[in-house]
């Protein structure tokens, strides 16, 4: 069923989150989306237009070209160039829009981001909390600050599922953050632990050991997983550990756990760039561990 009276979308990033977003709500309905991404202007970017136009994205020729005339405006780029990318679209926002900032960064840098907006748009702090794949639009979000009231019917209108958390801007990205310290602190200590294990060559006896504390947990399945995660997502997990390290500095705390993390998720992500590791992620974990193994001692 065609959705009736859909708002106006523009996507500023239009890497995998944005992809899977805007492919999603063209399927609900929504005609009238573009989208920019500063790859657009690389060759790199090539894979990214293909998969707009694929959806029927329009694809834009700049943030201004990309957001003018919108009603609701996305922000979905990397952690490290959220401000940069409400900067691009700043000064090109008319109608009083809604800024839908999803990008991974402290609670700061998200009341920074509706600070630097101002009264040129309204901005909404949401936080995605699971994998974007395979729910796509349809991916859990917690939505936060002064307009998540307004906003929430538009969203739950195109068939997007949101809890409102908070009419406090930076709240919903609390949440992401304080909880990667653990979600992502534990792909980090699969990492460690079980190639350590394999490296002993005693990982079925490390497996059975850590059976007997937590029994509820498939540890060859979670540890197959967690490193193929961290082998193609790595780098930007990485940058989004950077911002929970940074959220617990901002809450007065020393992020010891959350900066251990960075470090074995961006060697984990540089790693998976490898062919012998792409080619082991559809193996078992031993596969996998073993192919990291060998990668670490060739660099």
């Amino acid at each position: 069923m065609t959705l009736r009276n859909t708002p106006r979308i523009a996507f500023i990033g239009f890497g995998e989150a944005g992809q899977a977003i805007a492919s999603g709500l063209r399927e609900e309905g929504v005609t009238d989306i573009s989208a920019w991404d500063i790859l657009f202007a690389k060759p790199e970017g090539e894979r990214l237009k293909a998969a707009g136009a694929q959806a029927g994205v329009r694809l834009a020729t700049s943030a201004a070209d990309a957001v003018a005339g919108s009603d609701i405006v996305i922000s979905a780029v990397t952690a490290a160039s959220s401000m940069e990318a409400a900067q691009s679209a700043m000064l090109h926002l008319w109608g009083h829009p809604y800024y839908v900032d999803i990008n991974s960064v402290s609670p700061g840098r998200k009341i920074a981001t509706a600070a630097l907006l101002g009264d040129r748009a309204r901005y909404v702090d949401v936080a995605v909390i699971a994998p974007i794949y395979p729910k796509r639009h349809q991916t859990p979000l917690l939505i936060a600050g002064p307009h998540a009231e307004t906003i929430a019917p538009l969203l739950t209108g195109m068939a997007m599922q949101l809890k409102i958390v908070s009419d406090e801007t930076g709240k919903a990205a609390a949440i992401k953050m304080i909880r990667s310290v653990m979600i992502k602190g534990i792909e980090a200590l699969t990492y460690e632990c079980f190639l350590a294990a394999e490296r002993a060559g005693l990982l079925e006896e490390v497996t059975a050991s850590l059976k007997n504390n937590y029994p509820g947990i498939d540890w060859p399945g979670t540890t197959t997983y967690n490193l193929e995660r961290m082998a193609s997502h790595g780098e930007r997990r990485a940058a989004e550990m950077e911002e929970s390290a940074a959220t617990l500095r901002e809450l007065g705390l020393d992020p010891r756990m959350a900066e251990g993390t960075v470090a074995h998720q961006r060697e984990m992500g540089q790693l998976g760039k490898t062919d012998p590791i792409r080619k082991a992620l559809d193996k078992d974990r031993a596969e996998i561990l073993a192919a990291i193994d060998n990668a670490k001692f060739d660099v």
